[in-house]
């Protein structure tokens, strides 16, 4: 229970209280399970309230659910992201746009742009059961996505979270929480999370890709990044599945 208490206290702003920090090696492994209880809370949130209320209000109530259980923890990195990769000339002056906690145009204009478009995909998608399954999916395949970035990108630095990450995580333990946030994923959305999957795999390619060449790896605040745009990208798909094919369950 360690690993799992971890990681929601790890993602989270819901109280946990435990004795001493669990390792990130043992919390990893469950951060796609964690991501999936998030979504599951949002999913609830979006379809109670489309009972009562345009979709468009229940969207946005949602996302702002999602933003007040996990404190916009993935939302800060990938502002922090924004302005360094934007607004940084060289590596080093990367490093510390990274390292400063204001955020420059860069970064609220990424805030801005990821919030309104969760908001408008989610009001967008055609059923309350795709509405659903969709929120799940793609906050499990988020933080499914940032898992084997950490297996395969390098760190940018010798220190910190993406460095901790890299050098000790255990393969397989790893490996089964990828596969825990795919089977979350299928079991919510069917034989989308096909498409699904790819659109998140080319997401985080992309990601990470832009990470390396701007400053050589990971750090915490790209596998923030990494998460958002995952996440966008795969509501955006299941909008235009939604449109065409009906959630097997729903």
């Amino acid at each position: 229970m360690t690993g799992v208490l971890g990681a929601i206290q790890f993602l989270t702003r819901i109280p946990i209280r435990m004795g001493a920090a669990a390792p990130h090696q043992r919390i990893v492994p469950w951060f796609p399970f964690v991501g999936a209880l998030i979504g599951v809370g949002v999913g609830a949130v979006a379809v109670g309230l489309a009972e009562l209320v345009p979709p468009s209000v229940a969207a946005t109530t949602a996302v702002i659910a999602g933003l007040m259980i996990t404190g916009a923890f993935h939302e800060d990195g990938l502002a922090d992201v924004a302005d360094a990769f934007g607004g940084g000339a060289t590596r080093e002056r990367r490093f510390e746009i990274l390292k400063d906690s204001r955020h420059g145009t860069y970064g609220v204009a990424a805030l801005c742009a990821s919030i309104v478009l969760r908001v408008v995909a989610g009001a967008s998608i055609a059923t309350q059961a795709a509405m659903f399954a969709g929120f799940v999916a793609a906050h499990a395949l988020g933080r499914t996505a940032a898992v084997p970035a950490m297996l395969v990108v390098p760190p940018a630095t010798d220190a910190g979270l993406g460095a901790d990450h890299a050098r000790r995580l255990p393969i397989a333990s790893t490996l089964l929480g990828v596969g825990s946030g795919l089977a979350i994923a299928t079991l919510a959305t069917g034989w989308w999370v096909l498409w699904l999957v790819g659109v998140a795999t080319v997401a985080t390619s992309a990601t990470c890709l832009l990470a390396v060449r701007k400053i050589g790896g990971l750090v915490g605040d790209v596998l923030g990044a990494v998460e958002q745009v995952v996440e966008c990208t795969v509501l955006v798909t299941i909008t235009a599945l939604s449109t065409r094919y009906g959630v097997w369950w729903g």
